[in-house]
C-alpha cells in the first residue's frame, strides 16, 4: 500500500508541485465548476484542496465526483477542514472523508500531541494522510502562531508534534519565507512542507521553494486567471 507522501511525489514528478486550492465562490456550481478546472489544469498540478467553503453546500456523492475524476487524472485529493476535536469526533470525520474519496486532511494539532498521533496513526493504517497546520499564511497568523508559551513560538510546539506524530506534512505560509527555514531545518526530510498564500496574499513560490517548502497552495490566482495554465506555468521556479 503506497503512502499519502508517496502518491503525492509521484503526482508532482508528472504535474508539479502546485496544490489547487478549489475554494470556489458562492453561487459558482461546484461540482462543474471544479471537474472543468482540474481538466484544465491537470498538467499543471498535483493535488486539489477543498475546504469547507466548497465542501458544506455538496452531498456525499457529489464530494465523490470531484474526488473520482481527480484520482482519475492522478491527482490528489486534500479535505481542508483544519479538524480539531476529541478522538472519537476525529476518527468519525476522518471515516466519511475517507468514505468521500479524500487522500489526506488537514488538521489543527491544537486538539493536542496524543490526539494528532492517534488521528495520523489511523490514516496511515489506511493510507492516508495529514497535513497538521504549523503556521498559516495570513498576516495576523502570526499573532496567535508566534505566541510565547513556555518561552517558546506556539509554531514551535506544532511542528514538534506534527513530527513526533509522523504527520504527512505541514502547513506553513509562503508570506512568512523565513519560518519555512526554521521548519525545514528542524524538519529535515521527515515530512513536506505546503506552503499557502502564494499569489493573491503575496508570497513568493520562488522564496518558498529556496526556503524548503515542497508543494504550494494556490487558489484565487488560478481560479481567476484568464488562463490557468499559463499562470500556473508561470508560478514555478
Amino acid at each position: 500500500m503506497t503512502t499519502f507522501r508517496e502518491r503525492l511525489a509521484g503526482s508532482a514528478r508528472r504535474g508539479g508541485p502546485i496544490v489547487l486550492a478549489a475554494d470556489l465562490p458562492p453561487g459558482a456550481d461546484i461540482v462543474r465548476d471544479a471537474l472543468s478546472v482540474l481538466d484544465v489544469l491537470q498538467g499543471h498540478i498535483c493535488a486539489v484542496k477543498m475546504n469547507l467553503q466548497a465542501l458544506l453546500p455538496l452531498g456525499v456523492e457529489e464530494i465523490r465526483r470531484i474526488t473520482h475524476h481527480a484520482a482519475d487524472l492522478d491527482l490528489q485529493c486534500i479535505a481542508d477542514i483544519k479538524l480539531n476535536d476529541i478522538g472519537n469526533t476525529n476518527a468519525a470525520v476522518s471515516r466519511i472523508l475517507w468514505g468521500a474519496g479524500f487522500d489526506a486532511l488537514i488538521a489543527n494539532p491544537i486538539m493536542g500531541p496524543s490526539a494528532l498521533s492517534k488521528l495520523a496513526g489511523s490514516a496511515h493504517e489506511k493510507g492516508r494522510g495529514i497535513i497538521s497546520l504549523c503556521h498559516m499564511s495570513s498576516h495576523e497568523g502570526a499573532v496567535s502562531y508566534e505566541m510565547q508559551v513556555g518561552g517558546r513560538a506556539l509554531y514551535t510546539k506544532f511542528l514538534d508534534w506534527g513530527l513526533a506524530a509522523g504527520v504527512d506534512g505541514i502547513v506553513v505560509g509562503a508570506t512568512f519565507p523565513h519560518i519555512i527555514s526554521a521548519c525545514r531545518r528542524e524538519a529535515g526530510g521527515s515530512l513536506d512542507i505546503v506552503s499557502p498564500g502564494v499569489g493573491a496574499q503575496g508570497g513568493s513560490a520562488r522564496e518558498a521553494f529556496e526556503r524548503g517548502s515542497d508543494y504550494i497552495i494556490v487558489g484565487r490566482s488560478l481560479l481567476e486567471s484568464d488562463d490557468p495554465a499559463r499562470t500556473a506555468r508561470s508560478l514555478l521556479p
